[in-house]
C-alpha cells in the first residue's frame, strides 16, 4: 500500500508530491514551494505522514523551494543532486543512489541538461522528471547552465524506461497532470521522431521570456530557500 498526493501551485504552475509507505506512514516530499508551506503541512499532518526527505529536482528559477523551512519544521533532510553543490543540502545525492522511507525506495537519474544538477527520481512505475522532461515539452537550455544536448542525452536515459512508466513532471502550464513515456516518445513535437540535433536546433531557436521569479528565486534556492 502506499500514499500518493499531487499538489499544484497556481502561481508558478509547479507540482509537489508527497510519497509514503502507508504501513509506517514514513515519506518524503519532491519540490515543495516555500509559499504553500502551510498547505504542505497541512497534508502532511492530515495523511500523518512522518517526513524523512524533501526532495529537490534542481536549483529552481520560477519559484522559491520550501526545502529548508520543511526541514525545520518537520526535521526532514534535503536532498539535491550531486552536481547541484549545495551546502544547504543535508545530502547531495548522486545517480543511481537511493532514498528509503519506510519500505519504498526512490532512485536518484542524473538528467543534466536544464541546469547542471537536475535529478530525476523513479518510484515504483512512475519518475518524477522535474523540468527535463515535462507533457509535451521539456526544460529550457538557455540559461542557468543549460545544454541542449546534454539534456537530450538525458531524456533519451529516461526515453530507456518502459513505455507505460508514468511521467510526473515539475510543472504544467495546461492542467495537464500525467503524462508516460510511450506517450512523450510519440507526441512530444520536441521529441517525437527527433535525433540529437533536431531536438538542440529547436530548443536553440526558441524565444522565451525571462523567467518571472529569477532574480528573487535563483538566490534564495542557493540556500535551500531560506534567505527569502
Amino acid at each position: 500500500m502506499i500514499i500518493f498526493r499531487q499538489l499544484f501551485d497556481t502561481d508558478t504552475s509547479t507540482y509537489t508530491y508527497l510519497l509514503a509507505d502507508a504501513l509506517t506512514h514514513e515519506g518524503i516530499i519532491i519540490d515543495p514551494v516555500k509559499e504553500l508551506h502551510e498547505r504542505d503541512l497541512s497534508a502532511i499532518r492530515e495523511l500523518g505522514i512522518e517526513l524523512r526527505y524533501t526532495v529537490d529536482t534542481h536549483v529552481h528559477a520560477d519559484h522559491v523551494t520550501g526545502s529548508g523551512s520543511l526541514r525545520e519544521a518537520t526535521g526532514a533532510k534535503v536532498i539535491t543532486g550531486a552536481a547541484t553543490d549545495l551546502i544547504c543540502s543535508d545530502r547531495l545525492i548522486a545517480d543511481g543512489e537511493t532514498l528509503t522511507f519506510g519500505n519504498e525506495v526512490l532512485t536518484a537519474i542524473a538528467t543534466p541538461g536544464h541546469t547542471d544538477g537536475c535529478t530525476s527520481y523513479r518510484w515504483r512505475d512512475r519518475l518524477f522528471t522535474g523540468d527535463t522532461l515535462l507533457i509535451n515539452a521539456c526544460g529550457r537550455t538557455d540559461f542557468q547552465q543549460g545544454d541542449s544536448g546534454r539534456l537530450y542525452d538525458s531524456i533519451q536515459r529516461l526515453f530507456a524506461f518502459a513505455d507505460e512508466t508514468l511521467i510526473f513532471p515539475g510543472h504544467d502550464y495546461a492542467g495537464r497532470r500525467v503524462s508516460s513515456i510511450g506517450q512523450e516518445k510519440t507526441l512530444n513535437p520536441r521529441l517525437a521522431d527527433k535525433d540529437r540535433q533536431a531536438f538542440m536546433d529547436i530548443m536553440n531557436s526558441l524565444d522565451l521570456p525571462y523567467p518571472r521569479h529569477i532574480d528573487r528565486a535563483l538566490p534564495a534556492n542557493l540556500t535551500c530557500g531560506l534567505a527569502a
